[in-house]
């Protein structure tokens, strides 16, 4: 030993011994008992592929996966949510209803939130379908389904191509049917114009897209407005989450899709919620439409409500839907 060296100061021994850790956690890296059991519960942040499903997720018969999440017990009531979110928009009510004594589950549209990102099948039909597998996975039976915006034409699609036999009841909030698109039949819809503005602000810039949308989604820009910061940083997270091409793709869908035969198909009873001030999709060409067309429809009309009421008016939300599954 060379007794002529300094003894180390402090910030020299810790910096040992953090190089130490370092040079530690490398090797354990390297085992091959660490890698194995680490290969037993992959993350989702994982490179590889997973063999099988983790319990949160389905395989779909084209190979997507679909994340869900599944809380509590009793009834289920099953949620789809709106563009470009994912499952999370439902948390308020998923929470409310578990804790009252209800089945509450809600997915990821493929190409949005942490389902996967395919390059095919972003089309309302396949939301449908990918629905209808996720429920029949579940077997689950009697259920209420709750669709906002995007997610209520997904709910109308599903009924239309699969029936009623499963459902007991419908929801739809700020929903996007009949159709949005202005055209010769629905001269009161919005013009091509809007939905290619859409298009190309998310092509460009998303991010700042997604931030700026938070404004009219949530009546934001309104006098007066109280829209937390939180509530509007959730869209954007939520947003960022999903892929570019499903949800750039998913502007068709919402906005060309009619819905009109598949709204005639719905043969329970159906409450159908809107915002007389949503920015988003008005409703005039929408829910006022819609209650006229599905044979046992109830219209309730939010004074002042923005095109977000379940975060914005979740109370009232959640004591209106509460009321109506108990009905």
């Amino acid at each position: 030993m060379n007794t002529d060296q300094p003894p180390l100061d402090i910030d020299q021994r810790r910096r040992a011994l953090l190089i130490g850790a370092a040079v530690t956690a490398a090797a354990l890296a390297l085992s091959p008992a660490v890698r194995a059991k680490s290969s037993v519960h992959p993350t989702l942040s994982s490179t590889q592929p997973r063999n099988q499903p983790m319990n949160d997720y389905i395989k779909t018969k084209d190979g997507t996966e679909i994340y869900y999440k599944d809380w509590g017990t009793g009834q289920p009531v099953v949620f789809s949510h709106g563009w470009p979110l994912s499952a999370d928009a439902w948390d308020g009510q998923m929470l409310f209803l578990s804790q009252h004594g209800y089945r509450a589950i809600a997915h990821d549209r493929r190409g949005h939130g942490r389902s996967g990102q395919p390059s095919n099948g972003n089309d309302m039909d396949t939301y449908a379908d990918d629905l209808a597998e996720l429920i029949e996975k579940l077997d689950l039976k009697d259920m209420i389904m709750v669709g906002h915006s995007t997610g209520g034409g997904e709910v109308a699609r599903y009924i239309g191509r699969h029936g009623n036999r499963r459902v007991a009841k419908a929801v739809l909030v700020g929903a996007v049917p009949p159709i949005m698109l202005k055209t010769a039949s629905n001269p009161g819809g919005l013009p091509m114009s809007v939905f290619d503005g859409i298009r190309q602000s998310v092509a460009t810039d998303r991010s700042q897209f997604y931030k700026d949308l938070t404004a009219p989604f949530y009546g934001a820009n309104r006098p007066d407005a109280k829209v937390s910061q939180g509530i509007r940083d959730s869209f954007w997270l939520q947003g960022m989450m999903g892929g570019i091409q499903g949800q750039y793709e998913c502007i068709k869908q919402f906005s060309e899709t009619d819905f009109t035969e598949d709204l005639k198909k719905i043969e329970v009873p159906t409450l159908v919620v809107h915002g007389d001030d949503d920015q988003i999709v008005p409703i005039d060409d929408s829910s006022r439409l819609t209650a006229k067309l599905v044979k046992q429809a109830t219209l309730k009309v939010y004074p002042g409500a923005s095109h977000g009421l379940t975060a914005t008016h979740q109370q009232q939300f959640n004591d209106d839907l509460l009321a109506f599954i108990k009905a």
